[in-house]
């Protein structure tokens, strides 16, 4: 009997990438074959006109070239506007699937469901959990953050050699789905619409993405395999040197790097932790798995997101006297933010120059986009609730005073600069928003979505088990928050939060400015279409009738 012969896992996806790149350039007549998203979370649209320019804080010279010239090479979007609420999760999930959280049903890393039970075990965040809390308690809050890792304090996750996605993902601490045996419910399993991820490799070519948890989990798409190299580092673990990372080991600073300090505690650590994700994306260019130890095809779909800017937006560092954010209402930057602006520029100019080096710039699409923005850019407006005025409180305390969780009247509370609670008696809904009401000079005012206004965004909550029963969007500036670790947040409706850079660059491409308004939803249906593939194989874009961004060479019309 003859032995059999089994083609190696390598060389089966580099024949289908092959064969991918070669279908996607004959339906399109393009030389796209590869696309690279990158997400600069925080930078604002405002951030790009600032640093293409100069400001007084930079000496008035542009301060990033490599951004500028992808612009010089591409179609510029001055109006992008990112999801609503304006979080990592659905912004990410947005331009990843092309929907909002009416199709995907994701709101926040961490929301409720009214129609899941609580995990096996009680979460390090206090998630209350137990094996026989399911199926006898319906209706838990949902923890997708880093209180899911085995071990959050662990830049693995806990799990050496097996971060990557749902492995660093402790099942104990998933909710549960009683319907169906009480499985846990990981986040592939929670996000409703299926992603750009599936749909290229569906189609024959390799993905890859580096995000900042491993709950990141959900850009595998219902299928959960949706991303063949999904790596996804803790940023909330304790900061450790890296020596793969040059100036990293020993990390440049140390005093913010004890057990109390996570890696966004610190402008310059931040740097280190995104650079160890721009050497994947490097890897990934050169053919190679995230951490260099093999041989992979290069992906047709791949990137990851930076958190330096949305650091550098928010923190404050007493301990080396910085603050980031802004000097002004004209977006100058501090020179704490100007650093990380400048940073993020060089990481993707290294990114662009190994495309070229490697022969692939010219069939790449590059992607640059925000999950968010960050609110508020004036200084002045700043208004931590209750941190500078301790007779403010949070929507949540008014309604809640003695706190928030199971059998209390609100059972979550999400309240960054926005407040999404979803309530323990729905029926309370109308005299909450009425309690609300009356007392907004205590919670920054601003406006009150509930009933009709908020089905208007969103599903109804009286029939989606996801929607929260009462969204308050206050005044730009309000940050919910009992400290003063910060001078901005994200999250909310304001245009600080949602209007964010967008720019699609080629080399063969034109320079081109979009005055229109546009959503970062867009860039899913944009990104399929650009590598050949039908946007409609995207449930939310056949859902929600997303259309691609317009004014690219591929979706003319």
């Amino acid at each position: 009997m003859s032995a059999r012969r089994f083609l190696s896992p390598w060389l089966v996806a580099l024949a289908l990438a092959s064969l991918f790149s070669l279908t996607a350039s004959a339906q399109t007549n393009s030389k796209i074959h590869h696309v690279l998203l990158i997400s600069i979370d925080g930078m604002h649209s405002l951030d790009f006109a600032n640093c293409a320019k100069g400001v007084p804080t930079s000496g008035n010279d542009p301060y990033c070239p490599h951004l500028a010239s992808l612009s010089a090479t591409g179609v510029h979007y001055l109006q992008a506007l990112t999801s609503k609420p304006s979080d990592s999760f659905p912004g990410l999930v947005a331009q990843i699937t092309g929907g909002t959280p009416r199709s995907a049903g994701i709101f926040y890393d961490v929301s409720y469901d009214r129609a899941l039970s609580p995990p096996a075990k009680t979460t390090p965040y206090g998630i209350v959990g137990g094996p026989k809390l399911c199926p006898s308690v319906i209706g838990t809050q949902v923890g997708f953050d880093e209180e899911i890792d085995y071990n959050y304090l662990k830049l693995d996750s806990g799990r050496p050699n097996g971060s990557s996605g749902i492995h660093g993902i402790n099942s104990d601490y998933l909710p549960r789905d009683p319907k169906n045996s009480c499985a846990p419910v990981y986040p592939h399993n929670y996000i409703r619409d299926n992603t750009i991820f599936n749909v290229v490799k569906n189609s024959g070519g390799y993905t890859a993405w580096s995000d900042k948890h491993p709950s990141y989990d959900f850009t595998n798409g219902p299928s959960g395999d949706g991303v063949n190299d999904l790596w996804s580092p803790e940023i909330n673990s304790i900061p450790v040197p890296i020596p793969t990372v040059q100036g990293c080991n020993p990390l440049p600073d140390p005093g913010a790097a004890q057990p109390t300090n996570a890696w966004t505690d610190s402008f310059q650590n931040i740097r280190c932790y995104d650079q160890f994700k721009v050497q994947a994306v490097l890897n990934w260019i050169d053919g190679k798995t995230h951490d260099g130890s093999a041989t992979a095809p290069v992906p047709a779909l791949f990137g990851m997101n930076f958190q330096a800017v949305s650091v550098g937006e928010k923190l404050v560092e007493p301990s080396l006297s910085l603050t980031g954010g802004y000097v002004d209402a004209l977006g100058t930057p501090s020179n704490s933010l100007l650093a990380e602006i400048q940073y993020v520029d060089g990481a993707i100019g290294q990114m662009v120059s190994e495309l070229s080096k490697q022969g692939l710039l010219d069939s790449t699409l590059i992607i640059v986009s925000a999950k968010h923005g960050q609110s508020p850019i004036d200084p002045n407006r700043v208004l931590r609730i209750p941190a500078d005025n301790a007779s403010d409180e949070p929507p949540s305390q008014i309604l809640s005073p003695l706190g928030v969780g199971p059998g209390l009247p609100v059972a979550q509370a999400d309240e960054d600069d926005i407040s999404m609670l979803w309530l323990t008696d729905q029926s309370q809904t109308e005299s909450f928003v009425a309690t609300l009401a009356a007392n907004e000079n205590l919670f920054g005012q601003g406006e009150i979505f509930a009933g009709t206004s908020l089905t208007l965004q969103f599903n109804d909550p009286l029939t989606d088990s996801r929607t929260p029963d009462i969204i308050v969007a206050p005044n730009v500036g309000v940050v919910y928050t009992g400290g003063k670790a910060k001078v901005s947040e994200h999250g909310g409706f304001a245009y600080d939060d949602r209007n964010v850079l967008l720019i699609v660059s080629n080399p063969s491409y034109k320079s081109a400015t979009f005055n229109d308004q546009v959503e970062t939803r867009q860039i899913a249906p944009t990104i399929v279409k650009a590598l050949g593939l039908d946007p409609n194989l995207l449930s939310a874009v056949k859902y929600e009738h997303t259309e691609t961004l317009p004014g690219l060479p591929f979706t003319q019309k």
